[in-house]
């Protein structure tokens, strides 16, 4: 219930931001806001708007299967917001490195929950790294999305020939991983034995 409940929040708002121009700029991450007036909210309200339908559905949907999938590992390591301070803790761990590298950049702005995103979809690799997920009509393994997502999102990275924040996407997958990793004992073995012997 977690999941739904975080996708309802974020498609409600997302909503009423793309109708609302105050409301957005309340609550994307704008680092002068951060810096000069410590706004600092916006190290997780910038999650819940996003630039336009498209975006939103993406990231929800892929938020709708994942996210459910592995909300109960959360819910037994954590108590019964567990998922919640995981998603939230991504929404953050993913956005730091862009807010520091741009803290004094006025003309910056970035939104979307693709990071806490990255970090459930990761953290559902761990495991079942042999599901197959549809990516664009594609069936494949999810270890070999998760490999290919990587490298496309570290090679735009350094390119940087569109205005999608992949820094916040590695980051966010990054600790999608060390964090589940550390609150679930066993789990790294785990996700070994499952890589050595493919099931599709």
């Amino acid at each position: 219930m977690i999941t739904l409940a975080i996708i309802a929040v974020t498609c409600i708002v997302s909503f009423l931001a793309f109708n609302k121009p105050k409301l957005m700029d309340d609550l994307i991450l704008w680092p002068p806001a951060i810096q000069r007036h410590r706004e600092y909210h916006r190290l997780v309200t910038y999650g819940l708007v996003h630039a336009d339908f498209g975006h939103l559905l993406f990231n929800m949907l892929t938020l709708f299967f994942f996210g459910r999938a592995i909300e109960s590992v959360y819910a037994e390591e954590l108590g019964r917001f567990g998922f919640l301070l995981f998603y939230i803790g991504g929404l953050v761990v993913s956005i730091l490195p862009t807010y520091i590298k741009n803290r004094r950049n006025p003309n910056y702005h970035s939104l979307g929950a693709s990071g806490a995103v990255s970090a459930a979809l990761f953290a559902f690799i761990l495991f079942a790294p042999w599901a197959r997920i549809i990516v664009f009509v594609l069936p494949m393994p999810a270890i070999l999305y998760a490999v290919l997502y990587v490298g496309y999102s570290i090679y735009m990275d350094r390119t940087g020939r569109d205005n999608v924040n992949h820094s916040a996407h590695l980051w966010g997958a990054a600790y999608g991983v060390i964090f589940t990793l550390l609150i679930k004992q066993g789990l790294f073995t785990y996700f070994l034995a499952q890589l050595v012997h493919p099931r599709m």
